[in-house]
């Protein structure tokens, strides 16, 4: 079993008369794990990064590191670190000076201070950077320089609160993989704030889903995007279609599910599913397959084609007037706006999400 690092505890916060901005989360990180917190803006990521790092406390519940209760003690006696979306390098410091701050404020001595800023420069790859100031940088190269003075002090966790979120997408893109070899070859838990899917898919171990102060989901990457538990994460993170219907009967590992005038099938492996219930599945978008014939599967129309990026969209009005939307690479010229068509998806790719007595907030 994995040895924990890192254990928030019931955490709750509010701000003044507010509604509370975290509802009683808790979570175990283990060491050396890159653990994503996933959310749109408001949701509570920030604040629980605060709150780890000590610069806010929280009204109720704990925070364990390294299995020492750290809820009361300032950052500064905390062995965590934390990399800033704006970088917070001082301007008037060369490379080095700010990459050895902390060391110089823990009276470490010169020469040994030295030793570890190049150790950094050759790990950031920023090499031969030292006499640069702050405004000499471009701001991939700020990014490192702030990542290296935070892993100077080798900390048990480094935060990272959206730190590529001012670079352009090719660079972002450039540092997530460099971020993820850093992590790697150092072997320190990183607790990574970001809104973007794409960012925590490919750089994490494990994604929390916040929403509204809560986790909606915490699992691996695949887990997160093809079993989701609940429509609020299947629809966050990639790009699903949300389909309520009633479960009419269910056989050998397969629910029917009538849906918009029509029946389709969804895999259910534990047999919890009952005739009568309602039921919600979610259906990737490029699981969603058109026919031409009005065979089978449920018949919709075609309400509007585009192209972006390489991919097509075609939108669908079913017969209830709910809208799915189906996507694929290339150009499909042969479904045309207006036509009526038959829409379809195979069993195993339709989940069962938002089902009753499910807890949100529970430690996967």
């Amino acid at each position: 079993m994995t040895e924990i690092c890192l254990e928030l505890k019931n955490i709750r916060k509010g701000f003044s008369d507010e509604e509370e901005v975290l509802k009683g989360i808790s979570l175990s990180i283990g060491k050396g794990e890159f653990i994503t917190l996933l959310g749109s803006s408001g949701c509570g990521k920030t604040t629980t990064l605060r709150i780890i790092a000590g610069l806010e406390q929280p009204d109720a519940g704990q925070v364990f590191l390294d299995g020492r209760d750290v809820t009361s003690l300032n950052p500064e006696d905390r062995d965590v670190n934390t990399v800033f979306q704006n970088y917070a390098l001082f301007p008037h410091m060369n490379v080095a000076d700010n990459i050895g701050y902390g060391l110089k404020l823990k009276k470490v001595p010169k020469a040994e201070i030295r030793r570890k800023v190049t150790e950094m420069l050759e790990l950031v790859q920023l090499p031969g950077y030292e006499k640069r100031k702050p405004s000499e940088l471009s701001g991939g190269q700020k990014q490192r320089v702030a990542i290296a003075r935070a892993l100077i002090n080798n900390p048990q966790v480094l935060l990272l609160d959206e730190p590529l979120g001012a670079l352009d997408l090719q660079l972002r893109r450039a540092m997530q993989t460099e971020l993820k070899r850093l992590q790697k070859k150092l072997g320190i838990t990183f607790i990574y704030i970001t809104h973007d899917q794409e960012e925590a898919i490919n750089m994490s171990d494990r994604i929390a889903v916040m929403n509204h102060g809560t986790f909606e989901q915490i699992g691996t990457p695949d887990e997160i995007y093809n079993h989701p538990r609940t429509s609020y994460v299947a629809t966050f993170v990639g790009n699903a279609n949300i389909l309520k219907g009633k479960a009419e009967s269910t056989k050998d590992g397969k629910v029917t599910v009538a849906i918009a005038g029509g029946h389709m099938e969804a895999a259910c492996e534990d047999d919890v599913i009952r005739a009568g219930e309602s039921v919600t599945l979610a259906v990737r978008s490029e699981n969603i397959r058109i026919q031409e014939e009005c065979s089978c599967g449920l018949q919709a129309k075609v309400e509007e084609k585009s192209f972006a990026a390489g991919q097509l969209r075609v939108v669908l009005k079913l017969a209830d007037g709910s809208e799915l939307v189906a996507s694929r690479y290339g150009i499909d010229a042969k479904v045309e706006q207006g036509q009526t068509v038959s829409v379809c998806f195979a069993p195993e790719d339709a989940v069962f999400v938002d089902r009753p007595g499910e807890e949100k907030n529970e430690q996967d």
